[in-house]
């Protein structure tokens, strides 16, 4: 006679069932225009972040091209040039990443907020 197999048991199984969830970006008309409308919020606070740098950044050496007494100038005994590019670009980085980074988080809420409101709305009309 052959034993039977030992089974140990420790609790309920750790594994979840496969639900298949369907997004609303995934195969919908709607969902494309959604998605769509995220990814250009995205790419236009990415742009303009691009811009204000650009434009912040940037252009010092033009300015300093332009206006050649400013390399000579010395506030605080630093040359400006060094003040400028050495120290006090640093938090004008910092607050345009903190920018753009609240401008993300605020186009990511309100597309959830959209997509919330379009599924209970969804819901609301089911039969």
């Amino acid at each position: 006679m052959t034993e039977p197999q030992r089974v140990r048991v420790t609790g309920p199984p750790r594994r979840r069932p496969a639900v298949r969830r369907v997004d609303v970006d995934e195969d919908t008309r709607l969902g494309e225009v959604y998605l769509g409308s995220l990814m250009r919020a995205q790419l236009s606070i990415a742009v303009r972040t691009l811009a204000v740098l650009f434009l912040g950044v940037g252009s010092l050496p033009l300015l300093f091209w332009l206006a050649p007494g400013l390399v000579h100038t010395a506030p605080f005994g630093v040359p400006l040039p060094w003040l400028l590019l050495g120290v006090l670009v640093y938090p004008f980085l910092f607050l345009l990443g903190r920018w753009y980074l609240r401008g993300a988080e605020r186009n990511e809420a309100s597309y959830a907020d959209l997509l919330r409101t379009d599924s209970s709305g969804s819901e609301d009309e089911a039969p």
